[in-house]
């Protein structure tokens, strides 16, 4: 198996300032060093540095379960895992059974790490640990969404119907699904192992 190795040093920060912010956003301007001796400004969404969480949940090996819920940033309601950010105390796999909990009521006996993302990291600093939930059982949390969720059971074998859904768009929601569905792939025993 190939392995990538960072093998460039990164460049200097000489200064970094916060030039706008709102109440959820920072925006940091970094003037930085190459180390070819080339300077340059980049501005970038500073996040928290905690991080959040989408999980793949599945009540049985044929299904996993998505939410319906409204996005801002395209005015719209979207389907997609559910997700969350991570609160400061928690590690992502008590973050996601706790996001499971508040938005579709369930929470999971086995968690699975899949793996750790970014979205545009040449403008954002943010990480989503896309984790895999299995042997899941009833109970309800109360989270921080403004209206109750519409909690959605796909079929596992159906992913290019998903994939066509005008409202399936999110390209975290599009990465969880194939992380998931290439390690079901690998471990097809998972669910024997379940409780």
């Amino acid at each position: 198996m190939a392995e990538s190795k960072q093998t460039k040093q990164a460049p200097e920060i000489l200064h970094q300032e916060v030039v706008a912010q709102s109440r959820l956003f920072k925006i940091e301007q970094l003037q930085l060093r190459f180390s070819n001796g080339e300077e340059r400004l980049y501005e970038r969404m500073r996040g928290t540095g905690r991080g959040a969480v989408m999980v793949v949940a599945m009540p049985d090996p044929e299904h996993f379960y998505l939410v319906r819920e409204y996005c801002a940033g395209t005015h719209d309601y979207q389907l997609g895992f559910p997700k969350g950010l991570i609160d400061p105390g928690e590690d992502p796999l008590v973050a996601a059974n706790r996001e499971l909990k508040e938005e579709i009521g369930f929470g999971a006996r086995r968690l699975i790490p899949l793996k750790s993302v970014a979205l545009a990291p040449g403008y954002f600093n943010a990480t989503m640990h896309i984790v895999l939930a299995l042997d899941l059982f009833p109970e309800q949390l109360t989270g921080d969404e403004p209206e109750p969720l519409e909690q959605v059971s796909w079929p596992r074998h159906h992913l290019d119907e998903l994939l066509q859904q005008v409202d399936f768009t999110e390209a975290r929601s599009v990465a969880a699904l194939f992380l998931a569905d290439a390690y079901l792939a690998r471990n097809p025993d998972v669910f024997e192992l379940t409780a």
